[in-house]
C-alpha cells in the first residue's frame, strides 16, 4: 500500500464516518482520489467500516473463550461460533486443535446457558476455560501498528471524546433499524439510513449523533492484518506478577505489534493479541520486545492459524 492508501486506513480507524471531503483535505489529495481509493480497498483486501453496539453499555459483559478440540472438529467448532450474534474474533488456533473467541453476555442466565451447558455439552470439546475481561488497555480500534498519519493530521480527524450519560439506556425500533444498518456498513448514507429507520434524515443524524455520545454507538475499522503486511498473528496468555498487572498491561498497549490487550479473571491474568510481519519478526517480539517487560511470570504463544470473524454483529 502506498501513503495516500495507508492514511486512509489510520483515518477511518480514527473516525469510520469521516467524510471523503475531510480526509482529502488532511492528505492533501482530491475527494475523487479518496472516494476511489477506498472502493479499491474494499474490492481488494476486504476493508469496512462497521457500527458496534457497546455492550458494556446496555449491561453485557465479556469473556474471552478457549476450547480445545478433538482435531477433526475444531474447524465445524469455530464456524458454529463465528455463527453466533455474541460472539466476535473468533480464530483457530496452534496446530487446528484450539479455537478462542470472545463472547458477550447480558445475564447470569445466559452465562450459565453457554459456559455451562451449551458449550461443554458436545464430545468433540475435550477442554473449555473462560476468562471475564475485566479492564482493556488497548483495542482494536487504537491499535498503533496503523498509525501513518502525522500528530497534527491525527487532532484534524479525531473526534471530541465522549463523555457517556449516566441513567437507563433504552432501545426503541427505529434506533434498532438504524444500528443494524450500521452494523453492516458504517459508512451507510444518511438517506439511506432514512429509508430504513423510516425516520427523516435529520431525526437520523440527530439520534446517530446521540447514540455516539452516550457511548452505544462504536465505528470500528475491520480489514485483514495480512493486508497491511502482518502475516503472523498470535494470542497471548500472560500470568503477571498481581502487583505489576496494571504496569505490564500498560507496557503492552505501548508496543505497536499489540492490537488487543486487557486484564481477565483465570490462571493468567493478562490476553493480548499480537499483530508479526512474519514468523522471525513474532520471535524478536517474544524474545526482545516483550522480554523487556518487568513482572511477567509465565508466558504462553499460540499462533492463529486462521480468523473465521472478527468484529462481531449487533447485540439486539
Amino acid at each position: 500500500m502506498d501513503t495516500v492508501e495507508r492514511g486512509l486506513i489510520h483515518a477511518l480507524q480514527l473516525d469510520g464516518r469521516a467524510s471523503f471531503r475531510t480526509i482529502a483535505e488532511v492528505l492533501d489529495v482530491s475527494e475523487n482520489t479518496v472516494a476511489r481509493r477506498y472502493r479499491q480497498l474494499r474490492n481488494t483486501h476486504g476493508l469496512r467500516v462497521i457500527g458496534l453496539v457497546n455492550g458494556q453499555r446496555l449491561g453485557y459483559v465479556q469473556w474471552t473463550i478457549r476450547l480445545r478440540c478433538t482435531p477433526e472438529a475444531a474447524g465445524s467448532v469455530a464456524k458454529a461460533l463465528a455463527a453466533r450474534d455474541d460472539t466476535s474474533f473468533v480464530y483457530l488456533l496452534s496446530a487446528g486443535t484450539e479455537v478462542s473467541c470472545t463472547v458477550q453476555t447480558r445475564s447470569s442466565e445466559e452465562q450459565e446457558a453457554l459456559l455451562l451447558h451449551k458449550l461443554p455439552r458436545t464430545s468433540r470439546i475435550v477442554a473449555m476455560s473462560a476468562h471475564l475481561l475485566l479492564r482493556g488497555f488497548v483495542l482494536p480500534d487504537g491499535w498503533r501498528g496503523l498509525a501513518a498519519l502525522t500528530p497534527d493530521q491525527v487532532d484534524h480527524l479525531r473526534s471530541a471524546p465522549i463523555d457517556p450519560e449516566d441513567g437507563p439506556l433504552h432501545l426503541d425500533e427505529g434506533d434498532k433499524s438504524l444500528l443494524r444498518a450500521l452494523n453492516h456498513d458504517g459508512r451507510t448514507s444518511y438517506s439511506d439510513l432514512a429509508t430504513a429507520t423510516q425516520w427523516a434524515e435529520a431525526k437520523v443524524r440527530r439520534r446517530m449523533a446521540a447514540l455516539r455520545r452516550n457511548g452505544i454507538l462504536q465505528f470500528q475499522l475491520d480489514i485483514p492484518s495480512a493486508a497491511l503486511g502482518f502475516r503472523t498473528e498470535a494470542r497471548l496468555w500472560i500470568a503477571a506478577q498481581p502487583a505489576a498487572t496494571v504496569s505490564v498491561g500498560e507496557a503492552l498497549a505501548r508496543h505497536r505489534e499489540v492490537s488487543f490487550a486487557a486484564v481477565t479473571t483465570g490462571a493468567t491474568n493478562l490476553v493480548a493479541a499480537v499483530n508479526c510481519r512474519d514468523p522471525r519478526d513474532l520471535g524478536r517480539y517474544l524474545t526482545e520486545r516483550i522480554a523487556e517487560v518487568s513482572g511477567i511470570a509465565t508466558l504462553e504463544t499460540a499462533p492463529i492459524i486462521r480468523t473465521l470473524k472478527r468484529a462481531g454483529s449487533l447485540l439486539l
